[in-house]
Parts: structure tokens; C-alpha cells; sequence
């Protein structure tokens, strides 16, 4: 069985998922589908259409997280320090040409979450950056061409 590094925030997330499918929206999916099957014919029922979508992202859902929560390495970042860039780091780097900083947390695949500034161990910038330290200098490729940029803090929480 192949292992996916992971902190242990992104398990327990992933695990919180995982019950909230089978507790409620699962038991809710079945409560809907039997209230659309009593309102008639269900060729023309957009309420039990709607439902038996749901159910499906639902049973597709909980089938891909018990597949990846027992695959699941954790990874304890707390006991990391230093200034090189691991799995696990907070690294701030500034972009070499806009100036701009930005902030992201190197995690495992299934718990990236750029929105929250989380960032997959096998994304690119990710890639460029492992190994590197506190202000080295990567380059890394993007669709409108490489992106160089400055490592500008290393922190482990």
C-alpha cells in the first residue's frame, strides 16, 4: 500500500469529513430520496434527480477518503526546526520581479488548500523549494514562464 505524507491537522480533517458523510449527509441523502420517491413518477421528479446526484458524490466521496485515511503517513512537524525547507515548513518567499511576499504551508496532496495558503508537496513551487534555505533563491516554471523567488522566512508550528 502506497503511503501519502500528512500532518496531523489534514488526518483530522480528513477523518471529521469522513464521519460527517456517514453520520449526516449520508442518512439525509436516504431521507431525501425517499420523500421525492413519494411525490410520483420519478422520470419527471427533479427532487429525486437532485438526490440520487447528491447520493452519488456522497457514496464517491466516503469510498475516496477510506482509501486515503488509512494510507495516510503522519508527519509531526512540531519536532522540526531550522532554516531549510522540509515537508511541514511555513515558508514566506518574495517574488524576485513584483516584490510581492506570500506565505505557504507545504503539505500533503490531499490536504492542499491554496486558499488557505496550504500548498501539495508535489506542486511545483513546492518541489523547487524543498531542500533550500532561508534566503536562497528558486526558480520555478509556470505557464507564463519560470517565476523566481526569495526565500524570506522558514517556520515550523
Amino acid at each position: 500500500m502506497q503511503k501519502f505524507p500528512m500532518t496531523a491537522e489534514g488526518l483530522a480533517r480528513l477523518e471529521e469529513e469522513l464521519r460527517h458523510l456517514k453520520s449526516e449527509e449520508r442518512p439525509a441523502v436516504i431521507r431525501a430520496i425517499a420523500e421525492a420517491r413519494e411525490h410520483g413518477d420519478l422520470s419527471e421528479n427533479a427532487e429525486y434527480h437532485a438526490a440520487r446526484e447528491r447520493q452519488s458524490f456522497v457514496e464517491g466521496r466516503i469510498a475516496e477518503l477510506e482509501s486515503i485515511v488509512p494510507s495516510a503517513e503522519v508527519i509531526d512537524v512540531s519536532k522540526f526546526s531550522g532554516d531549510q525547507v522540509r515537508f511541514g515548513a511555513t515558508v514566506t518567499v518574495i517574488d524576485e520581479e513584483s516584490e510581492e511576499e506570500k506565505t505557504y504551508r507545504i503539505v500533503g496532496q490531499y490536504e492542499a488548500d491554496t486558499k488557505q495558503g496550504s500548498i501539495s508537496i508535489s506542486s511545483p513551487l513546492a518541489k523547487a523549494l524543498l531542500g533550500k534555505k532561508l534566503g536562497d533563491s528558486v526558480e520555478v516554471p509556470a505557464p507564463g514562464g519560470a517565476r523566481a523567488y526569495e526565500i524570506a522566512k522558514v517556520r515550523f508550528r
